[in-house]
């Protein structure tokens, strides 16, 4: 079960349906999908609600927890965080996108703070990474401001929308991380 948890600002719970026409409205923004690796654009109609359908079973077989990203005041869904965790190495992927009506607000910053602090408190992890697209100089800030270190940069590592494009790996150790 994907468990809630709240911010100052914002609560981090499960996705619903009625949720799905919101992501296709965020997810469908050009400038969301350029910066991640799993979003297409155009955004298909239906992919949100089938997506949405697929998290419960997801995080109970495969340790993969997707959050909706909601302001607490009005539950308007901003965007996602992602959390998918490798049980054997004690380390988890975090992985994230808002709407570009919420850039700059520093929603994002608050939504990961949380997660990596859940994160490391419930699953006992080592370790918690990320990979960004060295174009996408805003999340590599957030990285940055949440302690995790720059590991190496991997050359043309993903292709999106047939262009190569170079991902900068971050981590955070367990060691490391003084929240």
């Amino acid at each position: 079960m994907i468990p809630s948890m709240e911010t100052e600002r914002l609560i981090l719970r499960p996705y619903r349906q009625e949720d799905a026409e919101r992501v296709e409205e965020l997810a469908g923004d050009a400038k969301v999908a350029e910066t991640t690796a799993a979003i297409p654009h155009p955004y298909p109609n239906g992919l949100a609600s089938s997506w949405i359908s697929r998290h419960e079973e997801k995080a109970r077989t495969l340790g993969s927890y997707t959050f909706a990203v909601a302001l607490k005041s009005t539950d308007e869904l901003l965007g996602t965080m992602t959390l998918r965790i490798n049980q054997d190495d004690r380390k988890a992927e975090l992985g994230y996108w808002f709407g570009v009506m919420h850039w700059g607000n520093s929603y994002c910053t608050e939504a990961a703070g949380k997660l990596v602090k859940y994160a490391f408190n419930q699953f006992n992890l080592n370790k918690i990474w990320a990979g960004v697209m060295t174009k996408n100089t805003p999340s590599i800030r957030i990285m940055q401001k949440l302690g995790f270190q720059h590991e190496g940069t991997f050359k043309e590592d993903m292709m999106k929308d047939g262009v190569y494009e170079n991902v900068a790996y971050y981590g955070l150790l367990r060691r490391h991380y003084d929240r």
